[in-house]
């Protein structure tokens, strides 16, 4: 047993100390080295595991002086349910610089893995820069992950509550538009490495075989979406209930105010919130992650069930027909206000045009009368 005793101390010392950072990486990688230990190269690899909710564990050590390493290790006897990995969506603006946000946080950036330009994806951790320099940043409890979208959408990864202000404090320095209320929903991540397919849905949460930053770029994309989305609809519920409230009053007076300047400005705000939800933030625009890997489809095409994003544009574009039929309604009544004034302005000129013939006719009669009856008189 004591041949392992010196490697399970220095292991155990580095998984309780590694949340400091204190401990020198190179020295415990070279001492680790020279024990020439087959449980360093298997424990260490799970150490170091990429972005993910495993919690560090030690390879159990046997009272028989062996090692009960199971080709599972960390997962066999574990818990299926790592536990949920926060997940944060904002809309707060109604555009984000994000050319300057990359310029400022150059580097936090995580590399792109598509062309997109639509949004950017932003990784802090715990681990010194010296660690970091070497690509290990350790497991989700280390990082961070800010998805941000230029049409004001942002998601936070593993960012607890009282860390969330200065996350956005970061966006809103290269935000324009900001709204008044800021729009926000929660959700949820679990990874299951044991599961036999690739992801599976829950109440509020999805679960993952396995998380990497792909998979929080097309989560990032749909909750990014979703809560755009929800923005526009509101917007449009707005344009709804100002036509709603048009109409009863035209139920009451047969008549109703409205100018024709401010009838064009809601023809304005309706058309433009259509071609935002279809263009900047590309609701039909399928993720480029997903159309490379099957694994990333199906967790794109879940989430959009999940959030219920068709139907949700399908009410959407139902309120917009609702407010296109009330425009064209209005316009044509206006349009009918403007025709019966034109008429009567036509009719006031050919009244005046009468009467001025009508005088003409009299003026000229009369003179006519008066210089016969002077002819008459000299006679």
């Amino acid at each position: 047993m004591g041949r392992w005793r010196l490697p399970s101390l220095l292991l155990t010392h580095m998984a309780r100390t590694h949340e400091n950072c204190n401990f020198n990486l190179f020295s415990h990688l070279e001492h680790l080295q020279s024990l020439k230990s087959p449980l360093f190269d298997r424990c260490f690899f799970f150490n170091l595991r990429h972005f993910s909710a495993i919690p560090h564990r030690l390879c159990t050590e046997l009272d028989s002086g062996s090692v009960d390493f199971h080709p599972n290790y960390g997962l066999a006897d574990e818990d299926e349910e790592i536990g949920k990995i926060p997940v944060k969506a904002y809309f707060l603006s109604t555009s984000i610089d994000l050319k300057s946000m990359q310029a400022e946080n150059l580097t936090h950036v995580v590399p792109p893995s598509s062309r997109s330009t639509k949004y950017i994806a932003l990784r802090y951790s715990d681990f010194p820069s010296e660690i970091s320099a070497l690509g290990v940043h350790g497991n989700v409890s280390h990082c961070r992950y800010m998805v941000v979208f230029h049409y004001g959408s942002a998601v936070l990864f593993n960012i607890e509550d009282h860390e969330v202000e200065n996350y956005l404090h970061i966006i809103r320095r290269h935000a324009s538009g900001m709204l008044p209320e800021m729009r926000k929903d929660d959700y949820a991540i679990k990874e299951k490495p044991l599961l036999a397919e690739d992801m599976q849905g829950g109440p509020d949460y999805i679960v993952l075989k396995n998380l990497d930053t792909d998979s929080v770029r097309v989560i990032g994309s749909v909750l990014g979406q979703s809560m755009a989305l929800d923005y526009f609809v509101s917007q449009v519920d707005c344009l709804v209930e100002e036509f709603a409230g048009i109409n009863r009053a035209m139920e009451k007076t047969g008549t109703f105010t409205m100018d024709r300047t401010k009838l064009i400005q809601l023809v304005g705000k309706a058309n433009s919130n259509l071609a935002d939800v279809i263009l900047k933030v590309g609701l039909f625009e399928r993720s480029e992650i997903a159309w490379r890997d099957a694994k990333y489809a199906q967790i794109y095409e879940y989430l959009r069930e999940e959030y219920e994003v068709a139907q949700r544009f399908g009410n959407l574009d139902f309120k917009l027909k609702f407010v296109e039929h009330n425009i064209h309604f209005l316009q044509e009544v206006i349009q009918n206000r403007r025709s019966d004034l034109l008429e009567w302005c036509i009719i006031f000129l050919l009244t005046i045009e009468n009467v001025i013939s009508v005088y003409e006719i009299v003026r000229d009669s009369t003179g006519v009368s008066l210089d016969l009856a002077c002819r008459l008189g000299n006679f």
